[in-house]
């Protein structure tokens, strides 16, 4: 038995957090289904929702104007991050009560490593229960958690017990577990990607267990030794106390589809200051390594076009574009963004998503 399998890791995951701060400060919307994001029109965009709202249908990235058509009744509040962030300071604070080891993965949840705390007799089922209880105590809100010996099996086990609840995965049971788990909850496994698996009768981890790893790597590259790996519940990768940026992009959503190719590109013009001014907060011009450009559709189908270099420039971002711009078959473009990727410095990162500019 390897060190990594004698790890204690907590996945702890905060239970519709936005939705739940705004029920939390509006008690009237409690037992109402309640979506945070966009405005109720055309354009918005639904960033998440509470359980109510989910029986109807509703989830986030969802158009407001579709979960308005799920859900009439649907109670649509816009964001507020500001609080959000105080809150998301409140839960990590109660953290850091208990052990140093914290990767915080958003505003709402985080892994802890607990394998060395001697709290509870070492029991990380009874810290995470403890943890769960001081959230509620200070902020009023519900957390869900995970207990497992690697990340990936405690995130997966965080979402099994969903609201209010707690999964367990001891290393006994890891290879039952996983042997059941369906494709889709690996993460990293969208839509795409679960499609070609169905297409090759791969269901659930033990249909991968059968697949040669030569098999795999041909069929998904790289994200085919990542796939055996978790099929088999493996998973070394270490708790990052702090994480590391690995991108820098900005985008923005449209109040219009855009047809023209010049009117992308005024986009990208509005775009690029911001940009250079968040490169230059990250202090990251020198790691440059790739610059890219990403479009939405007007039917939410998105394309990223990247290219390798070590700047950024209006000329390169333009050539992108029009790039991008052969792949919308017609549609029209509902979003624009520009990104540039840096280079590593340490082996182990995790991706920044783009920061909106609407």
């Amino acid at each position: 038995m390897n060190s990594a399998s004698l790890r204690k890791i907590i996945h702890i995951d905060m239970d519709c957090f936005f939705a739940a701060v705004e029920m939390r400060e509006q008690p009237a919307l409690r037992h109402l289904p309640v979506a945070v994001g966009g405005a109720s029109d055309r354009r918005g965009v639904i960033a998440t929702c509470n359980y109510e709202a989910r029986r109807y249908g509703v989830r986030s990235a969802m158009a407001t104007s579709q979960a308005l058509r799920l859900c009439p009744n649907l109670n649509v509040v816009p964001g507020r991050m500001a609080l959000y962030k105080d809150v998301s300071t409140q839960i990590h604070q109660i953290f850091q009560r208990y052990t140093p080891h914290i990767e915080p993965l958003s505003l709402d949840e985080a892994y802890l490593d607990v394998t060395d705390s001697k709290l509870f007799r070492g029991s990380a089922s009874l810290l995470a229960e403890q943890i769960r209880a001081d959230i509620l105590k200070v902020t009023g809100l519900t957390a869900s958690a995970g207990i497992a010996p690697n990340k990936f099996l405690a995130k997966v086990a965080s979402d099994l017990n969903k609201p209010n609840g707690q999964y367990v995965v001891a290393p006994p049971q890891i290879a039952e577990f996983v042997r059941r788990l369906p494709l889709e909850k690996i993460p990293g496994v969208g839509k795409a990607t679960l499609e070609r698996l169905h297409r090759l009768n791969l269901r659930v981890a033990a249909d991968v267990q059968q697949q040669p790893l030569d098999a795999l790597i041909k069929q998904f590259g790289k994200f085919g030794v990542a796939l055996h790996e978790r099929c088999f519940g493996r998973d070394e990768r270490p708790v990052m106390s702090e994480r590391i940026r690995k991108s820098v992009g900005v985008e923005t959503t449209l109040p219009d589809d855009l047809i023209s190719l010049a009117d992308c590109q005024a986009v990208v013009d509005e775009l690029l200051p911001d940009l250079l001014r968040r490169i230059d907060h990250a202090e990251a011009s020198q790691r440059i390594d790739r610059c890219g450009v990403k479009l939405k559709f007007s039917d939410f189908r998105q394309t990223t076009v990247e290219h390798k270099q070590s700047s950024v420039s209006r000329a390169s971002l333009l050539e992108l574009l029009a790039e991008g711009y052969q792949r919308r078959k017609g549609k029209g473009i509902r979003l624009v963004g520009i990104s540039v990727g840096l280079r590593s410095t340490s082996q182990t990162q995790l991706d920044l998503p783009f920061a909106s500019s609407s």
